[in-house]
């Protein structure tokens, strides 16, 4: 939740500072270059495979060994990631015209600057995420989970003074800043998980012996990973290469949105597939595959619990949180109009991505590795049919963008929901069902609420003071999630229980102390 926050914070800042326009689109086309290599295969790849693989280390040989090939594989992840890195900065200007070829010459120019600026970061994200996998294994998961606020607290606080320090009036120079930022940010994200792992019992020695079964494990477990991701990162280029050719504008709209619907999907699908990751690995490696199938769909369920209110929420009130969070500054409210819509139509696929996070990465602690390869294959064509259909054919502009990538996620999750119920012989589906059906019945008043909201205490929206509109929104939404949780209630959905006591549990302690 404080990364989700500062993240939205950090977006809120930029949206302030320099609005949706070009600017804003060469920064967020350059810093999809280092993203799409971190998630290929730093937050992608790199961590499933690790996890599972020293999971299982951990359970059959014991803590040294997996120790051990954590030193292998960090510095081989340390050397690789660097060359690679190296090799994006002499590459930018190409890789640019991939994914931004739709940009001016001058525009195409800066975005090319600023990328070779943050292409560093993906050196230290990886890092970060690879200690990250060594800490969730040891069941130690809040420090992990709280090493991205720091990435977003070093973004925001070191690139707005570096980027002041350029250029005072924030025009386009000072995002050369907030580039540094990203640097910053992800240094502290790395180091700020070292005394954790320090008290789980890593010290690390660089160690060059890779001709080791377990370092080609994660390679043979990665490569299938990388392919599949790579999938998935075509997709996010052709995207971006949509929106590219559409003016000034919608790349700005769509990141906007889409950081959005990421607060939900990482407050509750991210959350629940990191945890999920390492016991079902355990479960795999001893065999037990009752307890594997059984803490799966447990997973998937109160993933659905949480992320059908927040689907609701955000189609129905998509413009006035859009217009609360960012229109200030020079995010004027034709492009609070623009994100609003595109978030309406990214939030259709939160239920899905949610449902991916936890179930993907199962696939790799059965040994099937090739599976979210294979299905990933499927999406680009999917993607690309339904790009062309929606913003050509139907004229829909970035919003069939948007729109294209949440039913790309909902054929993926169908997918790979029934490959996985092959391969388990049965994953709970009648019981998924029943909990699916109870949360539409649960999120009727929630629905009933946002629409009546709208039609009263809304709909003078663009009149109404910063105060009063704070107070609408959030008592619409507060009254919204007491009704849907209390129709959870009633109909006893499954999973509410568990959330309830944990919340039980940690209110009594709090109250203790």
């Amino acid at each position: 939740m404080c990364s989700r926050v500062l993240g939205l914070g950090r977006e809120l800042i930029l949206a302030r500072l320099f609005g949706a326009g070009f600017a804003m689109d060469a920064f967020v086309a350059a810093f999809r270059l280092p993203n799409l290599l971190r998630d290929l295969f730093a937050e992608g790849a790199l961590s499933t495979a690790f996890v599972t693989t020293f999971s299982k280390k951990i359970k059959t040989e014991g803590d040294e060994s997996a120790w051990a090939l954590a030193n292998k594989v960090a510095t081989l992840a340390a050397i690789v990631l660097s060359l690679l890195t190296i090799l994006g900065m002499l590459l930018a200007p190409q890789l640019i015209g991939v994914l931004a070829g739709g940009f001016s010459p001058e525009k195409r120019e800066f975005t090319v600057l600023l990328a070779r600026i943050m292409f560093p970061f993906i050196v230290m994200v990886s890092l970060a995420a690879l200690v990250m996998g060594m800490l969730n294994a040891k069941n130690v998961f809040g420090v992990p989970a709280m090493a991205s606020s720091f990435f977003n607290l070093g973004s925001i606080v070191g690139g707005v003074s570096i980027g002041w320090w350029i250029d005072p009036h924030f025009g386009e120079r000072a995002l050369i800043g907030l580039a540094v930022g990203t640097l910053i940010g992800g240094t502290l994200q790395l180091v700020m998980q070292f005394p954790a792992l320090s008290r789980a019992g890593f010290r690390f020695r660089p160690d060059f012996l890779w001709n080791d079964p377990g370092v080609r494990t994660v390679l043979q477990l990665m490569l299938p990973a990388v392919i599949a991701a790579s999938a998935v990162q075509v997709n996010v280029m052709v995207n971006g290469r949509f929106a590219s050719g559409l003016g000034d504008g919608p790349v700005s709209w769509l990141s906007y949105a889409f950081r959005l619907m990421q607060l939900p999907l990482g407050l509750f699908g991210v959350a629940i597939g990191t945890v999920t990751l390492p016991l079902i690995s355990r479960s795999a490696a001893a065999g037990n595959t009752e307890e594997f199938r059984s803490i799966l769909a447990r997973g998937m369920r109160l993933a659905f619990l949480l992320t059908v209110p927040s689907t609701v929420g955000l189609v129905f009130l998509a413009r006035p949180i859009i217009s609360l969070i960012y229109e200030r500054g020079k995010f004027s409210a034709a492009s609070t109009d623009q994100t609003a819509a595109a978030l309406q139509f990214y939030a259709l696929g939160l239920v899905a991505y949610s449902g991916i996070k936890v179930l993907a990465p199962a696939f790799y602690a059965i040994d099937k590795r090739k599976t979210p390869m294979l299905v990933s294959f499927g999406a680009i064509g999917t993607n690309l049919v339904l790009n062309w259909l929606f913003t050509f054919k139907l004229n829909m502009g970035h919003r069939g963008l948007a729109l294209s990538t949440g039913c790309v996620a909902l054929t993926n999750f169908l997918v790979l929901y029934f490959l996985m119920r092959k391969e388990t012989k049965r994953l709970g589906t009648r019981l998924m069902a029943m909990t699916l059906g109870k949360l539409f019945v649960a999120v009727l008043p929630l629905a009933a609420v946002c629409w009546v909201a709208q039609n009263t205490i809304l709909a003078g929206w663009s009149a109404l003071s910063f105060p009063l509109k704070s107070l609408y929104l959030f008592a619409t939404i507060g009254a919204g999630s007491v009704l849907f949780f209390g129709s959870a209630l009633l109909l006893r959905i499954d999973g509410l229980e568990d959330v309830t006591a944990l919340l039980r549990r940690k209110l009594g302690r709090f109250i203790k102390r």
